[in-house]
């Protein structure tokens, strides 16, 4: 059983956390840290209340394990991606919007948002890692929908990366390895993992925590995901046009041109 107490002081944990880090963004002038950081208030959800809920068992074990793993990785992965570079041209349309004193309004726009955001999707972990249950067999499909989803998400971030550095034109398009399948396999990963999350929240009785995973995969597909990041890149990549045409958006699905001819 959750431990609600426990739950609301992890949201005060994790607005400390918010708080620091919107502090350094201010000396840095570059809010585009929140992206490295985001998976890490997640996680600081879960051990703030790991501790506090003083919980032990198996499944606290196993969801920190891979809520760790997750978090850790992708903060990293964000982190060195990011080095050196100026602001996000998102943040910095957001940083235009929202002057004068962005500076300051930023704590809750983007700082205490995400803080919220990430409260709110670590409840199934929470709840899953609250549980006494011995685990099951629907555990044992939770944990592989994980790691299907973590191999998607990390294949995806390194074939991305390596074309990135290897490719002769800012214009090309990446379109093999898991990018042959669909144009997002991060974040289709990302958002399988969370799934897989949710499952183990679900063995452990707590199924009401649906709204996370949907939620999460909402972000990934309609707010900050797919559709910030195709909003217009069609217009500066005109080759990304065709690849929208015969490649799936999120979910894994065989080109429309391999389709085609297999029915011609």
């Amino acid at each position: 059983m959750v431990d609600w107490n426990a739950y609301l002081l992890a949201l005060g944990g994790v607005a400390l956390f918010a708080v620091v880090a919107w502090g350094y963004s201010v000396a840095r002038r570059n809010v585009g840290i929140v992206d490295s950081l985001w998976s890490l208030m997640i996680l600081a959800t879960l051990g703030v209340y790991v501790l506090v809920a003083e919980s032990t068992g198996v499944r606290e074990t196993l969801l920190l394990t891979l809520v760790a793993i997750w978090a850790l990785r992708l903060s990293a992965h964000i982190t060195v991606r990011n080095h050196g570079e100026a602001e996000d041209r998102r943040y910095q349309a957001i940083r235009r919007n929202n002057e004068p004193h962005f500076w300051l309004k930023s704590i809750y726009i983007v700082f205490g948002l995400q803080a919220v955001l990430a409260w709110f999707v670590a409840m199934p972990a929470v709840a899953a890692a609250a549980s006494p249950a011995p685990l099951g067999w629907l555990d044992a499909i939770a944990v592989a929908v994980w790691a299907i989803g973590m191999l998607f998400e990390v294949a995806g971030d390194w074939q991305l990366m390596r074309f990135q550095r290897e490719r002769d034109s800012r214009d090309q398009v990446l379109d093999t390895g898991l990018w042959r399948y669909t144009r997002h396999p991060n974040y289709f990963g990302e958002a399988l993992l969370w799934w897989g999350i949710y499952l183990l929240a679900v063995s452990a009785g707590a199924w009401w925590t649906l709204a996370s995973p949907l939620l999460m995969t909402v972000l990934l597909l309609r707010v900050s995901g797919v559709a910030l990041l195709e909003k217009d890149i069609a217009d500066r990549r005109p080759a990304y046009r065709d690849y929208i045409r015969r490649t799936s958006a999120f979910i894994p699905l065989p080109p429309k041109s391999n389709l085609t001819q297999q029915g011609g």
